[in-house]
């Protein structure tokens, strides 16, 4: 099998490799494949009937003790007003009745009923008899615990579309038999959907790179292509929620296809627009919009109040000024994938207003089909990289011990199987054991706990490459190992022990195939993996493989922030320099008059402008600062002394 189709490169779905295309063959949801006996009965009924078929076959009805000839004569069997009765009686643990007793039932129920039947066309007789058996069900009181399912009896019996799965899976003949593709649902057109059997050819027809009237291009830059070119086919991405807004127009040509086809990169999705926006709309600790708040409880009047009801408004005008803005690329998008939660953020898309650019009832509409993170640019880049890569699941790692048969795609969802309530999931010892490594060594190293790190390797025999778990995980997925977990948190003293101390392989790949260098955000992380070059030696590891650069030592090391700090102080010298003279050139006469004069000059500016008289009741303070309470009052009797002969003086000199 060659390496472009390992489950590790998660290829692009509008551009597939075409030895996996042609060979693709959709797999049948088991909802799809019960036939009409699924869209017609309840989970109950649908429990009891495959249980007994796997113990006796499909020839007898275990509930009404009856035996039929052929398979049509038991479902036309299953789909009667005798079965469905019988099925309510045996769940409450009453006995089963037979055809005559349910006709005399029925009979003596008619006869207490006021009215007359007789009055009734041919063509309501069954919507009579059905009708009767509401009725029967309600005397009684089989079912007590749930009212709206008696009155709803005649929905019940309509047909009801199975819930489908939100992945579609698919199988190849160049793949092993026990690894299925899935590609999420929500990427075809609700036409596209209606034909399953069809999807394959409707995903041919989506490549790109088979569709001659589409071409990659690096070279546009422009928001929207012009006419005389053929339209590029892009989705509309949006998220809002908490005073957050971020919108995005990506076009499903990539920019560089011979990367993105294996593995796609942040540079290689081209964005024709986008638009992020921040307001202050969310009450602090108690959640809820604003709006929320004054429609419960009245409109508040304190200044924040005031604010978030501000801050709401502007809010809702940005966002519905840049959708009226993208209006003709979002007309003409494929795709909406909008998540909007709670009803203010809801009117701010869908109004409703003046000019509303988004209708609730758009078939085009979807919502992301896995969770999400805070409404940023950067969250609508990795939902668009969820939708569009294709997903490989192994099957093996997905049965259960207790089955012996291969489970249906349908129940698996992201290698993980949805059991019955009567069959919980058995986690063995060596998993939760494991799983309990996983928590301890990930607290140590986000709480940058070293020794203990080393400790806990030792007193466990773990080795420093242990593999985190869950393995298919997503939080495990880009931090598989606990150098990448240290890397990707950008503590350089755990990367260095590791490295060093406890002797972890820095070419190991995580999910995405990245090694840990590639993880680290900082210049001191990444001068860890370059001083454990240096001293663990060329022969180590494979170092030029990795992608790390030439060694360093400590002291390069250190010289090396240095004169980073260095460079980055004469920079910032610099630009306040540079400010000085643009304040000087545009009002120099300011500047002068600020400026002190003879001596004070030497003492400084601040100490020239700070130069006020201070009040004699300041100096007496000055003066009495310091000293015992007996020397205050000797001092007070000084100065009342003076001020005694002044006044004699002044009255000497008067006289």
């Amino acid at each position: 099998m060659e390496k472009k189709l390992e489950p590790v490169s998660q290829p692009y779905v509008f551009n597939l490799p075409n030895d996996l295309l042609n060979t693709l063959i959709y797999h049948q949801d088991a909802t799809d494949q019960r036939g009409d006996e699924s869209k017609e009965q309840g989970d109950i009924h649908e429990s009891e009937v495959a249980q007994y078929e796997n113990q006796t076959g499909p020839q007898l009805c275990s509930i009404c003790d009856v035996r039929f000839s052929t398979v049509e004569a038991q479902r036309s069997h299953v789909k009667s007003d005798l079965h469905c009765y019988n099925l309510k009686r045996k769940i409450n643990g009453r006995e089963i009745v037979t055809e005559d007793q349910l006709e005399q039932l029925i009979g003596d129920l008619s006869e207490s009923i006021s009215g007359s039947e007789s009055s009734e066309d041919e063509d309501d007789e069954e919507a009579s008899k059905e009708s009767r058996l509401s009725n029967l069900l309600k005397k009684q009181a089989l079912i007590t615990s749930d009212h709206d399912e008696i009155d709803n009896w005649d929905q019940r019996k309509q047909t009801r579309a199975p819930r489908k799965s939100a992945l579609m899976y698919f199988t190849s003949s160049t793949l092993p038999s026990n690894i299925y593709l899935a590609i999420y649902r929500a990427i075809f057109t609700n036409l596209e959907q209606e034909n399953d059997s069809m999807v394959v050819e409707r995903l041919k027809e989506k490549q790109i790179l088979q569709n001659p009237n589409l071409k990659t291009s690096t070279e546009q830059t422009t928001l929207r292509p012009p006419p005389e070119q053929p339209k590029e086919p892009h989705f509309f991405l949006c998220m809002i929620g908490g005073g957050h807004f971020a919108g995005m127009i990506v076009s499903l040509i990539p920019k560089q296809n011979s990367s993105f086809s294996t593995r796609p990169l942040a540079k290689d999705i081209k964005i024709l627009a986008h638009k992020t926006f921040h307001r202050y709309t969310t009450r602090r600790k108690q959640g809820g919009a604003q709006s929320t708040n004054d429609s419960a409880k009245g409109a508040a009047h304190s200044a924040g109040a005031s604010l978030r009801r501000y801050n709401e408004q502007a809010l809702t005008e940005e966002v519905r000024f840049t959708l009226q803005d993208w209006k003709s690329m979002i007309d003409s998008s494929e795709l909406l994938f909008i998540r909007a939660t709670g009803p203010t953020s809801r009117r701010t898309l869908f109004g409703p207003y003046d000019q509303q650019v988004l209708l609730q009832k758009d078939p085009r509409i979807r919502g992301f089909p896995f969770n999400t993170r805070r409404a940023t640019q950067s969250e609508l880049v990795r939902s668009f990289f969820e939708l569009t890569r294709v997903k490989f699941l192994d099957v093996t790692k997905c049965t259960s011990t207790t089955q012996k048969a291969v489970i249906p795609p349908n129940k698996i969802q992201d290698s993980v199987i949805k059991l019955d309530k009567k069959s919980p999931i058995k986690i063995t010892e060596e998993e939760q054991t494991a799983l309990l490594h996983t928590s301890q060594i990930q607290g140590l190293i986000r709480r940058k706990r070293l020794p203990a790190l080393i400790a806990y390797f030792k007193s466990n025999c773990l080795s420093p490459d242990f593999l985190f778990q869950p393995l298919n995980g997503s939080q495990n997925h880009m931090t598989s190992t606990p150098l990448h977990f240290a890397a990707h948190l950008n503590s350089a003293p755990i990367v260095s022990a590791l490295l060093l101390k406890c002797g972890a392989d820095p070419g190991v790949r995580n999910n995405d195939g990245k090694f840990a260098y590639e993880l680290a955000g900082d210049r001191a992380t990444r001068q860890a993996f370059r001083v454990a070059r240096f001293e663990l030696g060329e022969e180590k590891w494979n170092w030029e493989q990795i992608g790390i650069p030439r060694g360093i030592s400590r002291c390069e090391a250190e010289a090396e922030n240095q004169a980073v700090i260095f460079e980055e102080t004469k920079k910032e010298q610099i630009r306040r320099k540079e400010e000085v003279e643009k304040l000087e050139k545009l009002n120099p006469e300011l500047l002068n008059e600020n400026r002190p004069q003879g001596k004070l000059a030497k003492k400084g500016r601040m100490v020239a402008l700070g130069q006020v008289a201070k009040t004699p009741q300041e100096k007496r303070e000055d003066e009495a600062r310091g000293l015992t309470p007996e020397m205050r009052l000797r001092l007070d009797r000084e100065r009342r002394a003076r001020a005694a002969e002044e006044r004699m003086k002044k009255m000497a000199n008067g006289t």
